[in-house]
């Protein structure tokens, strides 16, 4: 760094106060409120995170409320939001909180890393913001910032330079005053989502533009350096949508299925259209296609076709039920289930309620 960290981090906090987004949990110091905030956003875009905060909030206004109701509640609550191994470590950890803390939020660093679902990230995030103490959090905004701050051109999946941006970040966050910890953690993150962007970073607008190492090297837009991922496994499914007046059917996953398990979704199979027909209660499977869509996650892309599909007589077996649209808003739907329900909504004569609505 050319410039002392204390004048760094004074010129971050006036930039984010000057320029920070008005976001719902900007100004939060409550540490339950803080958390759901944060493992939110985890892997996940601000704007598709909004509706849910608030929502979720709603319903679960504290700990002990999060803590009593039942994990099919919360991810139902959570549905749609995606990744929702999150949705069910946040059960666990409530429980924890409630069970082992008395209901109040561990304030202890080594206390909050031994929650269920909180690493050092977010226990960095919840010390800083929550309890003013000057821990680190560096998401992957606050990597890219440092990486370039720093002219890092090693591969940051790597320790070594993932712990020397540690020590850069704590560095930083030690030179802030008392009180000023949890804007510093958050003007960090925000000047990564909004200045210092993966591609085109807006650096004549950035606080540190005259201390960045990578920006007058020339490297900053190919930084930070990232070792190649594996390129992605694609698998074709096709979902059929049998109906009964207003009723669709669908199936319950079992508690042992390997992903999501416990969420309910349309039939479906891997391959072909052909493989539905017979599928539990299903007797046959148009091959005309309704409905197209990829869906992407955790190395592998789904491409998804949606049929129409006719069921038989009685009631089905096999897990299979028929449910209205109020109930299906009301349970935890599989994303792919969900995308395909809208997207046949909108092109298609089915009616849906807004319980249904997913981020496209």
């Amino acid at each position: 760094m050319s410039k002392p960290p204390d004048l760094l981090a004074k010129r971050l906090l006036e930039w984010y106060r000057t320029h920070r987004r008005d976001l719902p949990w900007r100004g939060e110091t409550d540490p339950y409120r803080v958390w759901v905030s944060e493992i939110m956003l985890q892997q996940t875009r601000v704007e598709a995170v909004l509706p849910y905060y608030e929502r979720f909030l709603a319903r679960y206004p504290d700990v002990e409320s999060l803590a009593t109701a039942s994990l099919e509640d919360v991810l139902a609550t959570w549905a749609g939001l995606g990744y929702y191994r999150r949705a069910r470590l946040m059960h666990r950890a409530a429980r924890s909180v409630a069970n082992m803390h008395d209901g109040r939020w561990p304030s202890r660093h080594d206390q909050l890393l031994a929650l269920p679902g909180i690493g050092a990230y977010t226990a960095g995030a919840i010390a800083s913001i929550a309890f003013d103490e000057p821990r680190a959090a560096l998401d992957g905004n606050a990597h890219r910032v440092l990486a370039r701050l720093a002219d890092e051109r090693r591969d940051i999946r790597r320790s070594a330079p993932r712990r020397a941006l540690r020590r850069l970040g704590q560095q930083l966050i030690e030179s802030t005053q008392a009180g000023e910890r949890g804007d510093f953690t958050q003007a960090l993150m925000e000047l990564g989502a909004t200045v210092c962007a993966p591609r085109a970073p807006k650096c004549l607008g950035c606080p540190w533009s005259s201390s960045c190492e990578g920006l007058a090297a020339g490297t900053a837009h190919a930084l930070p350096v990232k070792g190649a991922r594996r390129p992605l496994r694609t698998v074709e499914i096709s979902l059929a949508i049998a109906r009964r007046g207003d009723l669709m059917l669908v199936r319950k996953r079992s508690s042992e299925e390997p992903v999501m398990p416990g969420f309910w979704e349309l039939p479906a199979v891997e391959g072909p259209p052909e493989g539905l027909a017979g599928l539990g209660p299903l007797c046959a499977a148009s091959c005309e296609q309704a409905a197209s869509f990829s869906h992407v996650i955790t190395g592998t892309s789904y491409e998804c076709r949606v049929y129409e599909a006719s069921a038989e007589a009685g009631d089905p077996e096999g897990g299979y039920r028929w449910m209205s649209p109020d109930e299906l808003g009301r349970v935890p739907l599989a994303t792919i289930s969900r995308k395909a329900l809208r997207l046949r909504a909108k092109h298609g004569d089915l009616r849906l309620e807004d319980p249904l609505a997913v981020p496209p």
